[in-house]
């Protein structure tokens, strides 16, 4: 049997034409951690036509218990998320295009990204870049399905433009834990439970089985025995300024975007250059080599300084690990690049 995705047609609501529409479709998924991870390789393996992944971070040995697409190798190399994911991903179905991107995910670099984009999957661990996606779901009209987890507790919910609430509605309606996965802990069982949910939702948009969408926010405690399902249709407000009658996208605007940030719990800060623009690792390699230990590789460089970790990255990112003061970190970083 030369179809690979035989058995996949046989179910009657795909069927030979659902593979097709499949196989034409592109889907973005933003973060490439434990649910990015999930959801890439079911979307692979199903035969999605066009995949864009895009991750700021790189693997480390705390990822590989639920991140599944990493490798102790990725760590000892550093390999950011983005490219170990695509390496994997194209080991594992040669037929799709993966387009990956070591990147910061914002409001002025994903926009380029959503040309031709079917179907937008969360897979983020903030909310700064959620209420992004959600903003740009609903300006470029584009599904947009919510996923988060922690411990073992997980939720998600389908977001279709113009006719469900989006998150900046929801979030007025439904109680969001602000724990972190680096506070509280998760396991690998929720994180399979929500991208299955996330990406069976995204194969019923991919084949067009509209009907067959769950119309509710589900809410699930593996650990608990808990699974709860909110219906949330009285949710969406014409006011809402991210999906109302006169939506002005506000997370979409400068003055709402993080420039520096703590990441998520890990006691490291992540500093943005104010212009989108790459650098020469090289030349930098070269700099910090006359005082300090560097190590490079063709994605990113780091530097230890004053009993700090710094990596950066060739968008301009830097990452400065073992400190979660960012005055600090700011004059340590200019301290050590001038």
């Amino acid at each position: 049997m030369d179809n690979r995705y035989y058995k996949q047609e046989l179910c009657s609501f795909v069927g030979e034409q659902g593979q097709k529409n499949i196989s034409k479709k592109h889907v973005l998924i933003v973060g490439m951690g434990a649910l990015g991870s999930a959801n890439a390789e079911m979307l692979v393996r199903a035969g999605i036509g066009t995949l864009t992944i895009v991750d700021r971070d790189y693997v480390e040995w705390s990822n590989l218990h639920r991140q599944q697409l990493y490798s102790e190798a990725d760590c000892n190399e550093v390999i950011p998320k983005a490219v170990a994911a695509k390496r994997r991903l194209s080991a594992i179905n040669s037929e799709v295009k993966i387009n990956d991107f070591v990147m910061d995910a914002d409001n002025i670099n994903l926009p380029p990204l959503l040309k031709d984009a079917d179907i937008i999957i969360d897979a983020s661990d903030n909310f700064d870049i959620r209420f992004i996606l959600n903003d740009l779901s609903q300006k470029f009209h584009i599904p947009f399905i919510f996923g988060s987890c922690v411990a073992s507790y997980g939720m998600t919910y389908t977001i279709i433009p113009g006719k469900t609430p989006c998150l900046h509605c929801l979030l007025k309606k439904i109680p969001m834990t602000g724990a972190t996965c680096d506070h509280v802990g998760v396991i690998n069982p929720i994180v399979q439970m929500i991208a299955t949910h996330q990406v069976t939702e995204c194969i019923k948009l991919l084949v067009e089985d509209f009907d067959s969408l769950r119309k509710t926010f589900l809410s699930i405690d593996l650990w608990k025995n808990q699974n709860y399902t909110f219906r949330v249709d009285k949710a969406k407000s014409a006011e809402c300024l991210s999906c109302g009658s006169d939506a002005t996208y506000p997370y979409l605007h400068y003055e709402t975007q993080t420039k520096t940030s703590v990441l998520c719990g890990r006691n490291t800060v992540q500093l943005r250059p104010p212009t989108h623009s790459s650098f020469s690792l090289e030349r930098l390699e070269a700099k910090l080599n006359k005082f300090h230990i560097v190590k490079r590789n063709p994605y990113l460089l780091t530097c230890e300084f004053e009993s700090c970790r710094f990596v950066f990255f060739q968008d301009g990112r830097v990452f400065i690990h073992g400190i979660d003061d960012v005055l600090k970190a700011k004059k340590l970083y200019y301290s050590l690049i001038g």
